[in-house]
């Protein structure tokens, strides 16, 4: 049996030097090995069989028996580790937090577990018949929500 720490040192080792970094490695019970990686500029499939090589080349005949799969985070999907939420400042999110609730905005900043969404809402303003639009600042904790992902947008 590969043991999953062994890959995820592996990938490591390869994405070392590279823009790449790893968001998550994955064995399942039927034998299926799945590395995946995200960039800042996206992800090159010649990178992906590169990394893909390099494992096959370090674990050897043991993986006989494995389906090793490398590729991308995959956009749209719910951000797995920290450096996803840094790339994607400045961008349409979507975060469901612990009590169910679901927020769009514009991921403003990072830091540590903390984030912010830049939300608008509704408010009424103090001189103003009706509510007007206006941006509202969302602070999050990463240990304390479902998801948070980036939100396709195609305007």
């Amino acid at each position: 049996m590969i043991d999953k720490n062994l890959i995820k040192t592996l990938a490591e080792e390869w994405l070392q030097g590279n823009d790449y970094f790893l968001v998550d490695v994955n064995i399942s019970a039927d034998g299926r090995i799945v590395v995946e990686i995200d960039h800042a500029d996206g992800v090159w499939i010649e990178d992906c069989a590169e990394l893909s090589r390099f494992v096959q080349e370090r674990v050897g005949e043991e993986l006989d028996n494995y389906e090793l799969e490398v590729g991308s985070a995959g956009i749209g999907q719910p951000f797995k580790v920290y450096q996803q939420y840094v790339n994607y400042i400045g961008k349409d999110v979507e975060v469901l937090a612990a009590d169910g609730k679901k927020v769009q905005g514009v991921l403003k900043a990072v830091d540590g577990d903390e984030f912010v969404v830049s939300v608008k809402e509704k408010q009424k303003v103090e001189g103003k018949k009706r509510p007007v639009i206006v941006d509202v600042d969302k602070q999050f904790n990463m240990n304390n929500i479902k998801y948070t992902k980036y939100l396709l947008s195609f305007k």
